[in-house]
């Protein structure tokens, strides 16, 4: 959710319906990840956990699937410097 405030609070002042389309696009892209978790490309650095990234447009989205569960762990644009 920090993440999300971070890219809104970034994007609002420079573009308000930028700023709350791209938002609303990374929630929804969210729920898609329980249909088929493993979409994703699996991030082999974090082994023995199940990592993997899903691009949004611009953005990435890092989560991990533990047993019937996903968590989602990052998100940013992949021009930020992490």
């Amino acid at each position: 959710m920090s993440d999300l405030a971070r890219l809104y609070e970034f994007l609002v002042p420079v573009n308000p319906s930028a700023a709350v389309r791209i938002v609303q696009s990374l929630i929804t892209a969210a729920p898609s990840l329980l249909v088929n978790p493993r979409i994703g490309e699996q991030l082999e650095e974090f082994e023995p956990r199940e990592v993997r990234r899903i691009l949004v447009g611009h953005y990435e989205m890092r989560y991990e699937i533990q047993a019937s569960k996903i968590y989602i762990l990052r998100l940013w644009h992949t021009r930020e410097n992490r």
